[in-house]
């Protein structure tokens, strides 16, 4: 458990140096921050928010209660932006003149190079519609959804983060962690090649999907019919096929 606490702040890390300017800023306000509601907020609050984060005791009740897949969350309560930016406030309103300027384009250089863009990520794709997601995503969900229920369907890694993003109803049986490294044998043999019907096949009845969606351009080993799998539609370049060995109520 303990392990797998550092491994996610490792994550959460990112670069690592944003993390330590704002470690640096905790610092600074306990040092200099005198108004006791202010310390509270930007000092206390977060060293607090740490030490619950850091607490093996802590960390393994909410995994029993919880679950540990989303432990990651307790990261978000973190107000790093806003303590960033109280600090640097702070700073700047005691110099002066050019002392003021240097110190604020120096921040500023600091923020740019710590990180990097949003934009760089591979799974970033620009908005195509209304709900921010691929249009692909949009039509796939829209043509397997049943009204009043849920439906269990497989999905290609590049599809992943969006499904949940846009239907409630289109569940899934692996989701983000499979790109964040954890290791999901269902994951890697969707992301094959070469699709095995053979080997496919007993993880999606044992998952009981419903619907198998995988590009229009993966070559598959055996015939989708021989294992219960009829052609359900083809759109926006993936190929949908409906598992009738698990039944489906409408």
């Amino acid at each position: 458990m303990w392990t797998s606490v550092i491994q996610i702040f490792q994550k959460y890390m990112g670069t690592g140096l944003t993390v330590i300017w704002f470690l640096a800023a905790l610092i600074y306000l306990f040092l200099f921050e005198k108004r006791k509601d202010r310390r509270i907020l930007f000092v206390y609050m977060p060293v607090l928010l740490l030490l619950l984060y850091f607490n093996p005791l802590f960390a393994g009740l909410f995994c029993s209660l919880v679950g540990s897949e989303i432990y990651f969350r307790m990261c978000w309560l973190l107000p790093v932006i806003v303590v960033l930016a109280y600090t640097a406030a702070c700073i700047l309103e005691k110099r002066k003149g050019k002392g003021q300027l240097l110190f604020a384009v120096v921040t500023v250089l600091l923020i740019v190079f710590s990180g990097k863009s949003v934009y760089e990520n591979p799974l970033y794709s620009k908005a195509e519609n209304m709900y921010h997601v691929p249009d692909s995503v949009v039509h796939l969900c829209d043509a397997i959804v049943v009204p009043g229920r849920e439906v269990m369907a497989v999905f290609p890694r590049e599809l992943l983060l969006y499904v949940r993003q846009y239907s409630p109803y289109v569940c899934m049986p692996y989701g983000r962690e499979v790109i964040e490294g954890d290791f999901n044998e269902f994951y890697e043999l969707m992301e094959e090649d070469v699709l095995d019907m053979e080997t496919l096949e007993p993880f999606v009845n044992g998952k009981e999907c419903h619907y198998i969606i995988f590009s229009d351009e993966k070559e598959m080993l055996g015939e989708p019919e021989d294992y219960g799998w009829e052609l359900f539609d083809r759109m926006d370049g993936y190929v949908i096929y409906r598992n009738t060995k698990v039944p489906l109520i409408y």
